[in-house]
Formats: structure tokens, C-alpha cells, sequence
């Protein structure tokens, strides 16, 4: 029994550790894989577009953000932006914008009526009075794109089995070690890690930072009314254009976000957010990402085997894919030795995250406390007082 109960352990050992290497090392050769570009058009052939962006408060780099959709190679864009408030300091550097691009359609909707639970799908509802065109681009308002980006996000349209494109995205950290770890989470977990399932074949997602559809498929789903209550607003519009049979494209295009974390507790309750999110609409999926914590996990498959030397072998590959990983999708900021100092806090963060995920369905989104059900709509937590 003793025997049986070695092997045992020590197989199991051995499997957690390989399922972190192989992993990694699979994270490492998807992120440099190059995502297949099938569709090109004619600048004559270029479909007028409308940009909806929905803005709250006036974010770091937001002008710069914004100013790089006004600043695209492409014959045919409205950009509408949307607020709930008049007073709200981005409506300034909207007016900037308009005087700036005094030669484009740049459309300011000022409407605080609300339709759910999620404010910026209500925004989005509000904005649409004022979208001119039929191919809809939806954006967070923290986004940077190149001057090519609707040029080659919008040509997947044009085919009818598509029903939306989205973009991968890298974070740009600003100023100080919250920022840094908050664009670690993106590049050297969440994106690799798209980048595998892509890989494997699977469109099962969609980011905020690029939603493209036609407004007929925006339509066919039953409009923005459909997500009024989703936190998960943008992974919904996807499972609800491929529940129609449409397919979601992930463009070629990498656009930037840019991460600004002020303090632990702020970066703690924006990467919950993400998780619990994540465990609220694809539970499976969210269980089985542990080995994606590739480190830590191939640590635990030591200590299960009682250090076999495999397992040692297996640890060994696991760091080096590591690192090679995090060396292909830092970017061409600097600091490479503070950032190898940071990663195994990185590494460690990640993984306890993702257990206090399991903890409680709660969330944090600007000022509000909201519950996310298992659908992924949100239910607002209402404090009692005394």
C-alpha cells in the first residue's frame, strides 16, 4: 500500500509539472506565431465606418488615446463619443478633438438615461441615435491604434458568415510597480494565453479594447439591449453572433491599452474583476487555467513527487520558457533586470488571485459594488447601514 501510494504521488507529481511546461512552452511559440491576415479591400472598396466610444472620466493618455482613432488611414469614419455627464472632464478633450479634426465627423452624446445594470452599455444605447454607418466599431476609451487599424479590421466584414472581429492587445504600464505588474497580468498571462486557445483553433472570445460588427448582426442579436445587464459586455456580443452561426475573426492587428494602477488595493480589485468575471461565464475554462501559472504549478508538482528528478527537469524547461515568454512580450520598454525581480511577485499574485476568485461572486467597477451571476450580468450589492 505504501509502495502504491509512492507512484501514485509521484506520477501525479510528474503530470502537474509537465502540464506547466508544456504549457509554457506552447504559450512561448503561440505569442510569436503570426496571426493569419486573409481579407484585403481596396481603399475605393472601404465601407464607411462609425466609431463608438464610450468615456468616463478623463484617463491617463486619454487625448493621446483618442486621437490616434481620429488619425487613421481611412477614407470613411464618424467617431461618436459618448457621456453621461456634461460636466465630465472628457468632454474637453473631446472639443479639443473637434477643433483638431475639424475635417472629420467627431459626434459628443450627452445622455445620462440609463438602460441596466452596466453603465457603459446604457452609454453605448444612448450613442447610437447619432452612428451614421452600417460597420460599427466599439472601443474602451483607454485604447491606442495604429494609423492602419480600420483599414485592416474593417475587410472581415464584408463576409457574411463573419459576425464580429476583435484584437489582441498588449498593456503599456505608466509609472510605478502596480502599473508594471497590472500590464504583466495582460502580456504575460491573459494575452499568451489567448494566443494558445487561438492556436488550438478556438475564437471563443472578445475584448473590449475592439468589437467590429455590422449594425444588421447588432440587430439579429437584439441590439445593445441584449448585454444592458452583462459585466462581461464584450465576450457576450461574441457568444451571441456565434450562437447565430457567425464567425468571430481575431485580427492580426495589435492595438495598446494603457495600465495605470495607483496602489495594490487598486490593482487587486481590477484583476478580481477580470477573474471573477472569467469564472462567471466560462467556469471550465477558468478551473483548468491554473496550469497557466506555470511556475508555481510546476513548483507543486516537485513537492507532490518529493522532488523526483523529472520533475526537477520538468521545473528547469518551465522557467526557461518563462522567460523566454516574458522576453517576447514585454515590449521595447526598459528595465529587463527589474522586470525579471518582479516576475515570480508576478507569478505568486497570479496564482492567489485566481484562488480568491473561487472566493465570492463580488466585484469592484469604479465606485460600485456589483455581483456577477452566473449568466455574467451584474446585480448591484446593496450595503446595509445602520
Amino acid at each position: 500500500m505504501i509502495m502504491t501510494a509512492h507512484w501514485w504521488t509521484y506520477g501525479c507529481g510528474i503530470a502537474v509539472a509537465a502540464s506547466a511546461a508544456a504549457y509554457t512552452v506552447a504559450a512561448a511559440i503561440a505569442v510569436r506565431v503570426r496571426l493569419k491576415a486573409d481579407y484585403g479591400v481596396r481603399p475605393g472598396e472601404a465601407p464607411a465606418v462609425t466609431i463608438l466610444k464610450p468615456l468616463c472620466g478623463d484617463e491617463p493618455e486619454l487625448y493621446e488615446c483618442l486621437r490616434s482613432f481620429c488619425d487613421q488611414d481611412y477614407p470613411r469614419l464618424q467617431i461618436v463619443f459618448g457621456l453621461a455627464d456634461g460636466a465630465d472632464p472628457a468632454a474637453d478633450v473631446v472639443g479639443r478633438l473637434q477643433r483638431e479634426f475639424a475635417h472629420l465627423d467627431l459626434k459628443l452624446v450627452v445622455d445620462r438615461r440609463s438602460h441596466g445594470s452596466s453603465r457603459k452599455v446604457s452609454n453605448l444605447m444612448n450613442m447610437m441615435a447619432l452612428a451614421r454607418h452600417d460597420f460599427l466599431v466599439i472601443s474602451d476609451s483607454d485604447v491606442r491604434v495604429p494609423r492602419d487599424y480600420l483599414s485592416r479590421i474593417v475587410p472581415p466584414l464584408l463576409d457574411p458568415d463573419v459576425g464580429i472581429v476583435t484584437c489582441p492587445y498588449r498593456g503599456v504600464p505608466r509609472s510605478g510597480l502596480w502599473s508594471l505588474l497590472g500590464s504583466m497580468f495582460i502580456n504575460d498571462w491573459f494575452i499568451p494565453s489567448v494566443r494558445v486557445a487561438a492556436l488550438s483553433g478556438s475564437r471563443a472570445f472578445a475584448f473590449g479594447v475592439t468589437i467590429a460588427l455590422r449594425r444588421q448582426v447588432l440587430a439579429g442579436i437584439g441590439g445593445f439591449a441584449a448585454i444592458a445587464n452583462q459585466l462581461a459586455d464584450d465576450y457576450r456580443l461574441g457568444q451571441l453572433t456565434r450562437a447565430r452561426g457567425l464567425r468571430t475573426v481575431l485580427s492580426d492587428v495589435v492595438v495598446e491599452t494603457c495600465v495605470d494602477e495607483r496602489s495594490f488595493g487598486a490593482l487587486v480589485r481590477h484583476e478580481l474583476r477580470w477573474l471573477r468575471t472569467i469564472r462567471a461565464v466560462r467556469p471550465l475554462g477558468y478551473g483548468l487555467s491554473f496550469i497557466t501559472f506555470s511556475v508555481p504549478v510546476a513548483l507543486l508538482g516537485c513537492a507532490i513527487s518529493a522532488g523526483a528528478w523529472p520533475t526537477i527537469v520538468l521545473l528547469v524547461v518551465t522557467a526557461l520558457g518563462r522567460t523566454v515568454l516574458h522576453l517576447r512580450v514585454r515590449g521595447t520598454v526598459s528595465g529587463v533586470a527589474r522586470d525579471f525581480a518582479v516576475l515570480p511577485l508576478r507569478e505568486a499574485l497570479s496564482l492567489g488571485l485566481w484562488a480568491w476568485g473561487f472566493v465570492t461572486r463580488r466585484v469592484h467597477w469604479r465606485d460600485d459594488r456589483l455581483r456577477v451571476t452566473r449568466d455574467g450580468s451584474v446585480q448591484p450589492v446593496v450595503r446595509i447601514t445602520q
